[in-house]
């Protein structure tokens, strides 16, 4: 009898390595109606469940003005443009527009991805509001979400990671705004991005909740700036336990030298981890710097690699 047992069990183990997926894993999107769908939300309306194999939805160049959700139950989903500046996800969202209330913000997103393992590849993301306020471009709550060759527009309020605990990795992205146009409470690894001020302001406010480990950590990246913006913050605390580091990036010489802000709160600076380490360019002197604020050694540098931030996920690029 264990003999027949055993046999029907490697028929069964069998048959669920060469079943083959009774849904489609690979779908087109595009504007002149060449592909399976010419928005790019009725292809994730059309994407399996909580799929055993992930889905590669490829956007063809155009220009998609519509607001984008990856629903919690779109897992395993990817985004891949044509090209970075063909590939565009644009919509005109913003505070007073949306109108609901205190948490009008969280309303606004051009692309909101609450699915976990996602990507996006080779495409734009744009808030094109314009500076009236809140108006996020790219909203993030999903776990283990990664951006490859991305650029995301927008003033206020740019990019939202949320989700505590969750952990998005940028690498070779672009992000643009005016004032706390990177910010939330979610870990997130940038490498090799440019992060550009558009105005006089603040580029982060971290919400780290307290003993989440890492913040935004921005490593190898370029502070940049629009003409006329001379006198930007690398960040203030949305929440009193913020944490946010820059390492071996290159600052403009728009950022002020003093650093960082307490968001008008001294008990801020008690709680918060700003910190620096090997950058370079005319803003990066720290002399001046926040007293509060950290300059460290190499062996704290050390521990901001790739593997400690983003721990058993290891985006595979």
């Amino acid at each position: 009898m264990k003999t027949i047992w055993i046999s029907v069990l490697l028929v069964i183990a069998s048959f669920g390595v060469h079943a083959k997926v009774n849904y489609k894993t690979e779908l087109v999107v595009a504007k002149d109606g060449s592909g399976d769908f010419s928005q790019i939300q009725q292809a994730i309306y059309a994407t399996k469940t909580f799929p055993d194999v992930p889905i590669k939805i490829y956007i063809k160049d155009g220009i998609y003005n519509e607001k984008v959700e990856v629903y919690s139950w779109n897992t395993k989903v990817s985004l891949i443009g044509e090209s970075r500046d063909g590939t565009i996800i644009t919509y005109n969202d913003h505070f007073d527009k949306i109108d609901k209330g205190r948490n009008s913000t969280f309303h606004t997103f051009t692309l909101k991805v609450a699915g976990n393992d996602f990507h996006a590849e080779n495409l734009t993301v744009i808030n094109s509001a314009g500076p009236v306020g809140q108006a996020v471009a790219l909203h993030v709550e999903a776990d283990r979400a990664s951006f490859l060759n991305v650029s995301l527009k927008g003033n206020q309020d740019t990019l939202y990671l949320a989700g505590e605990g969750a952990r998005t990795y940028f690498k070779n992205c672009y992000v643009e705004g005016t004032t706390d146009f990177i910010f939330g409470e979610g870990t997130a690894l940038f490498e090799n991005c440019e992060i550009k001020s558009l105005s006089n302001s603040f580029v982060t406010a971290a919400s780290t909740p307290q003993g989440q480990p890492f913040g935004f950590v921005f490593n190898q990246c370029k502070l940049t700036a629009a003409k006329g913006v001379d006198q930007a913050y690398l960040g203030r605390p949305w929440r009193r336990y913020a944490k946010t580091v820059f390492i071996n990036s290159e600052f403009g010489a728009h950022i002020l030298p003093i650093g960082w802000d307490n968001w008008n709160s001294t008990e801020n600076e008690k709680t918060v981890f700003y910190a620096e380490y090997g950058n370079t360019g005319k803003g990066a002197q720290t002399k001046q710097r926040a007293s509060w604020s950290q300059v460290m050694v190499a062996s704290q540098a050390a521990d901001y690699t790739k593997k400690n931030i983003l721990g058993d996920w290891q985006p595979a690029f």
